[in-house]
């Protein structure tokens, strides 16, 4: 008797195409509805401070390659010097950055962006990312290459496979998941994939947007 898997690791290339297929079917899909908001978010933010409405980061992507990451500019427009002087000037501040690489109340973001980021708008753009073939909808976490060796060796998973917009830690807590917790699921996630479980955590994170739960 033949056994049919539901579940397939994600870093088998017949999984990644599929999963490929089914975000192309989705954003494409969607395309009228998500593009005017980005260019309505992206007006106002220009008209607030007449800077770049975007910000690009580089980020660690499938394969190890650095992939450039889009989202809505959320802070000051000289965000990353304003960081290293409140860091060197304040010690707690500067464990909550090494700790997580986030801070919760985050000097640096503007009115508009701290709205942005409590609905998780501010990473709307990266649909940009999931139609240039850089990312996915679903998957782990893209991360900074200060962040590797906390990965271990769930690192050598994580670049088997696209990053993802959202996650499964996302809607399982999200930025209150610790780290290991974080790291944890991803892996949990790609040697888990299924079709059922990407559309799942699409749905719950929905959910958890318009809850605005755990997001800063």
């Amino acid at each position: 008797m033949v056994e049919f898997k539901t579940k397939i690791p994600l870093d088998n290339p017949i999984a990644q195409g599929v999963k490929r297929l089914l975000d192309l079917i989705l954003v494409v899909s969607t395309i009228p509805i998500w593009l005017p908001i980005i260019g309505i978010i992206a007006l106002l933010i220009w008209l607030k401070d007449k800077h770049a409405p975007f910000y690009i980061h580089k980020r660690i992507g499938k394969g190890g390659k650095l992939i450039s990451v889009i989202k809505f500019r959320t802070m000051i427009h000289n965000a990353e010097s304003v960081l290293k002087d409140y860091l060197s000037k304040d010690p707690l501040l500067k464990a909550e950055w090494e700790q997580n690489f986030k801070l919760k109340n985050d000097p640096r973001v503007t009115i508009i962006g701290r709205w942005l980021r409590k609905s998780s708008l501010d990473e709307l753009p990266q649909l940009f990312n999931v139609l240039k073939g850089d990312m996915s909808l679903v998957g782990p976490r893209p991360i900074v290459k200060e962040e590797v060796p906390r990965y271990g060796d769930v690192f050598n998973l994580y670049i088997k496979v696209y990053p993802g917009i959202t996650g499964l830690w996302q809607v399982s807590g999200r930025t209150d998941c610790n780290y290991s917790e974080r790291v944890s699921m991803d892996a949990f996630y790609i040697k888990n994939w299924s079709i059922l479980l990407d559309l799942l955590i699409l749905i719950r994170t929905i959910i958890v947007v318009l809850k605005r739960k755990g997001a800063y």
